[in-house]
């Protein structure tokens, strides 16, 4: 995205001016033309907000065809954390991910999910094409550590349940799968992969005699997930609509798509003008959830200071994340969440607390080309651990090629600390003199996430205070 636009985004950031402006290079184009254009490009703008979730999980499979040579229903794990080369929204560095796309199309299929171990245990959920996560795994989900045979039913089956199974029926054949296995203490690394690996995926048909479930590495990979914003936006959305039931709820959007080539059961084949038009289009909408990320992605946590927290709703998290009330869809609610985030859990734990800064003491947006430090506190509460990751501002995935995508707590006797026991952390194009172990690379326009594992009750009744990322000469 090396764009005329970034150079302005870039500029922008550099000022503290808000982002909103940034719609001005393609409004402007769309100023120019002809009234059928223009309601082609207004369409296409909110078709792409309202369908910003199909391109977060159809970018799962695309991707793992593209880049790994997996498909529906491999189980892909890593064998080692992910690394800058690996495009996730918002991912972390901690943990060995396992990620499927599996599919119901031919029949129920079922998820054998081992019981949590003394070496591992499970973390993540179970999303449909929406990313509505209608199931949990792990301790604090369906299986409640035990481990389980989740049964995932195809929309509109009406055929024979058998016992003894964890019975789901998602909105949608496709469904996506993320779980970190998370080690116990005195675990390794290896440890947590080889507890990734216990999993089974095979049809009910086979439950009888399970064939054997397709593992595929994708750490010595490139493999890049992230959305990408440009008319393949649409052909994703033209695919999982043709590929999947339309709830009711999304009927009036279909006769809005129609205007714009998408139609259930014709292909998607745009003509060179129109293409053209959609291209304008997607851009104006990434500005738009930008700005959105910028205005309402996050909610003040820390009086005084920058850090925030994720801005969710409390009443769509205790209702499992279907940002639909009963007066309305919440499309810009959703749209705002999965810009920059693919997974949500059903039910929100415990087991971590995730504080964000996207400007520094002054106000204004990290750019690419300064220095900040960031001081970590030694009273820092985190029972377990914390990490702190630099993402990049324009895709809200790891820096790509970045030598390091952030810096843990962990890895404390590779840090130079304070005599105070704190640590300072460095974000810049390049490492300051002598802070090469304590340096977090950017080179490009950033926001931070300082996570907390094992958060403690110095976070909650906010007697612990983290000061803010300032920028440096």
């Amino acid at each position: 995205m090396k764009t005329k636009r970034n150079r302005i985004l870039q500029a922008l950031l550099t000022t503290g001016i808000s982002i909103s402006v940034l719609a001005t290079p393609h409004a402007t184009q769309a100023q120019e033309l002809n009234p059928q254009e223009q309601m082609i490009h207004r369409r296409a703008v909110e078709a792409a907000v309202w369908g910003m979730p199909i391109e977060g999980t159809r970018g799962l499979l695309l991707a793992a065809r593209s880049d790994l040579g997996a498909d529906w229903n491999d189980i892909i794990y890593f064998s080692k954390p992910m690394e800058s080369r690996h495009g996730f929204l918002t991912a972390n560095n901690q943990v060995p991910y396992v990620v499927a796309s599996l599919n119901t199309k031919d029949g129920p299929l079922v998820l054998e999910v081992p019981a949590a171990s003394d070496k591992a245990k499970f973390f993540g959920s179970l999303v449909d094409v929406w990313d509505y996560p209608f199931a949990d795994v792990g301790p604090a989900g369906a299986d409640k550590g035990k481990g389980g045979k989740f049964l995932l039913l195809p929309p509109g089956y009406e055929g024979e349940v058998p016992d003894g199974y964890l019975v789901f029926r998602p909105y949608s054949y496709a469904v996506h799968i993320a779980l970190r296995p998370v080690a116990e203490p005195g675990a390794k690394m290896e440890d947590q992969v080889a507890y990734a690996k216990t999993l089974k995926v095979y049809p009910l048909s086979e439950a009888s005699n399970p064939p054997k479930t397709n593992f595929v590495d994708a750490y010595p990979k490139k493999w890049d997930t992230l959305p990408k914003y440009d008319v393949s936006f649409f052909g994703d959305m033209a695919a999982t609509i043709n590929e999947e039931p339309v709830l009711e709820r999304d009927l009036a959007m279909m006769g809005i798509l129609s205007s714009i080539g998408i139609e259930k059961g014709k292909p998607f084949n745009p003509d060179a003008r129109t293409t053209e038009i959609l291209e304008m289009a997607i851009k104006d909408a990434y500005d738009y959830m930008q700005d959105l990320f910028v205005r309402k992605a996050f909610k003040n946590f820390i009086e005084g200071t920058q850090w925030s927290v994720f801005n969710l709703s409390e009443e769509q998290s205790k209702a499992g994340w279907p940002f639909v009330t009963k007066d309305s869809m919440l499309i810009d609610e959703r749209a705002n969440l999965y810009h920059y985030a693919t997974f949500m859990p059903k039910v929100l734990g415990g087991g971590s607390f995730y504080l964000t800064s996207i400007f520094d003491s002054e106000g204004k947006l990290f750019d690419g080309e300064s220095t900040y430090k960031m001081n970590v506190p030694a009273d820092t509460p985190a029972g377990d651990f914390w990490s702190a990751i630099a993402y990049s501002f324009a895709t809200h995935g790891f820096i790509e090629g970045s030598e390091r995508v952030g810096i843990s707590s962990i890895n404390k006797d590779r840090l130079k600390v304070n005599a105070d026991g704190s640590v300072d952390l460095y974000f810049a194009p390049s490492a300051p003199e002598g802070q090469e172990s304590n340096w977090i690379p950017t080179r490009e326009a950033f926001w931070v996430c300082l996570r907390l594992y094992g958060p403690e009750k110095a976070l909650f009744d906010k007697s612990w205070k983290l000061p803010d990322i300032k920028k440096i000469k």
